[in-house]
């Protein structure tokens, strides 16, 4: 019997929902629970087959079961050990290499020094730091925002450089980032699960917590298939199985603003019972399906597209006047919606490094 197991802390709903959601399938030797762990000894398998991660990022222990458990054959969701390499400043960078827009960006360092820390420690730090060009090059108003944050946590919309100080100097020990504003006619918040399946939602991040989600839409639908084909492709290229973008649209060009959330929202109360449903099927689905591809023994983890493009040595630096490295393009993507029986999700459609003729993609709905 192979095991489906959810690693989570203090979130309800949806856990128990996923779990649920793949028992009722009753695949043939597949079964899912809440991940139980009595001990943890060096070279002793998980009995897992796969992982699905919600908790590991604010508990270091279970990080570093995870990693064993990686390593041991468990197809972990998402992989731990890019999670733990990555950041939103260095995700920003790589994003530029699919061709997306991005906001100028420029890393800040921390306003107090980090526990056991000393002005010796960081005598390679030119001191003040040249804030005129920062200044110049992002520009007013623009947000600063913690590197490595999420959930709108810390975010401060500065208007001149007094406001900024004045913030910065709140931030204690965080690693700010300072970016662009994006002036948008319009933003959506998309799921992507699997690197292929992409949910595109409607979403107005200033509005309370359970009212950003938004039912209606009147974004065109070449729009937001365009969208969806960019939400995909960032996900394949960093290595994303279960991930959230957002999009903010200016002068009808997509910018991606966030696509650092490798635990996104799954509370059925904010994200409402239309895409709650749809993540946990899409979820449970393509939990399914890694349960059934996983070998015992054997590395199970997804690597993007990143990585696996620098391991062969292809160049991924942007480069002025350097000629620009083909990039392999992503499979087709399905905007939303997933087949009636919901028990397997399409192969083609799932293969991954498949280099697929071009065909037009299906407009996403408005609606689902």
């Amino acid at each position: 019997m192979k095991k489906i197991g959810i690693l989570f802390g203090q979130e309800n709903g949806f856990p128990q929902a996923f779990i649920d959601r793949v028992n009722e399938k009753q695949v043939d030797d597949i079964t899912a629970e809440a991940v139980s762990i009595d001990k943890v000894i060096q070279g002793v398998p998980s009995g897992y087959t796969v992982v699905l991660d919600r908790i590991s990022q604010d508990v270091p222990f279970y990080r570093a079961w995870l990693k064993q458990a990686a390593l041991d054959g468990v197809a972990v969701i998402n992989n731990p050990f890019w999670w733990s390499a990555d950041d939103k400043f260095v995700n920003n960078e790589l994003a530029r290499r699919t061709g997306v827009q991005v906001p100028k960006t420029a890393l800040i360092p921390s306003r107090e020094l980090p526990l056991t820390t000393s002005d010796q420690s960081f005598r390679n730090l030119v001191y003040p730091f040249d804030w005129d060009s920062i200044f110049d090059y992002i520009g007013f108003p623009a947000y600063m925002k913690p590197f490595n944050g999420g959930g709108w946590k810390h975010v401060y919309k500065i208007h001149d450089r007094e406001e900024f100080f004045a913030q910065h100097a709140r931030t204690g020990q965080l690693v700010m980032m300072l970016q662009e504003e994006i002036k948008y006619e319009s933003y959506y918040r998309c799921y992507c699960i699997g690197g292929r399946y992409v949910r595109v939602i409607p979403y107005d991040p200033y509005q309370p917590e359970n009212q950003r989600y938004l039912a209606e839409d009147n974004g065109d639908g070449d729009l937001l298939n365009i969208i969806a084909d960019q939400v995909a492709r960032l996900n394949q290229y960093l290595g994303y199985d279960f991930n959230s973008v957002e999009i903010a649209v200016r002068n009808g060009v997509p910018y991606v603003i966030d696509f650092w959330n490798p635990a996104p929202e799954t509370s059925e109360r904010v994200i409402g019972p239309e895409n709650f449903e749809w993540v946990v099927e899409t979820a449970a689905t393509y939990a399914i399906q890694r349960a059934q591809q996983q070998t015992p023994g054997t590395d199970n983890l997804t690597w993007g597209n990143f990585l696996q493009q620098a391991i062969h040595g292809q160049q991924t630096a942007i480069v002025p006047g350097a000629k620009k490295a083909a990039a392999k393009k992503p499979a087709a993507v399905t905007p939303a919606k997933l087949p009636k029986n919901g028990t397997e999700l399409v192969e083609a459609e799932m293969e991954k490094e498949t280099p697929a003729k071009k065909t037009p993609a299906k407009k996403t709905k408005k609606k689902e």
